[in-house]
């Protein structure tokens, strides 16, 4: 990386997001194939805001290592953060909660990838000039981020916006008449 060149930190709550693929859009545990592209994700970060970005992933590892998905995810690029705690204790919102923190000493810009309303805080207090977005899924989003779209937070669609998934969703959601297609639901 270039000195001076700003960086996007892509930080993704992969329980949340996975729980609200699992039990609000499918229904069930989502199988391999109707998972993310989180590739997909790094690229949209750098395209959108023609910057590197880093990838780090959040996930509760209990007392095991879920090294198939380590392997993967470090095969394209992001910095798996596996953890642990005690009972009851939310680790993954605890480190990005400090994560975000952090990153309020630096020049960086963030790509928040969750639907909790744990970050609202964190997120607006980075709203200090720097570029900082929101993705996930727009009907789940925690509606505390809507006041930050005002001071300058963007939201994303991790479906719609980023185009994670290789087959759409079967989600519910307001459709714009100006991307409403008949054949979608012929």
């Amino acid at each position: 990386m270039a000195d001076g060149q700003r960086t996007t930190y892509v930080l993704v709550d992969g329980e949340n997001i996975d729980a609200t693929l699992g039990a609000s859009i499918l229904g069930r545990r989502p199988r391999p194939e109707e998972r993310p592209r989180w590739e997909r994700l790094l690229q949209f970060a750098s395209d959108q805001w023609s910057q590197p970005s880093v990838g780090l992933f959040f996930l509760a590892a209990g007392n095991e290592l879920p090294m198939p998905f380590v392997q993967a995810l470090l095969a394209i690029g992001y910095r798996p953060i596996p953890l642990s705690g005690g009972p009851g204790e939310k680790v993954v919102d605890i480190a990005i909660q400090r994560t975000l923190v952090e990153l309020q000493r630096r020049e960086a810009d963030v790509f928040l990838v969750s639907n909790d309303g744990d970050f609202v805080d964190q997120a607006s207090a980075l709203l200090d000039g720097r570029r900082v977005a929101v993705v996930g899924f727009g009907e789940f989003r925690n509606s505390a981020f809507a006041e930050l779209i005002d001071r300058g937070l963007e939201a994303y669609d991790l479906e719609y916006d980023v185009a994670a998934f290789n087959a759409p969703l079967p989600r519910v959601r307001i459709i714009p008449i100006d991307e409403f297609d008949p054949a979608q639901f012929l």
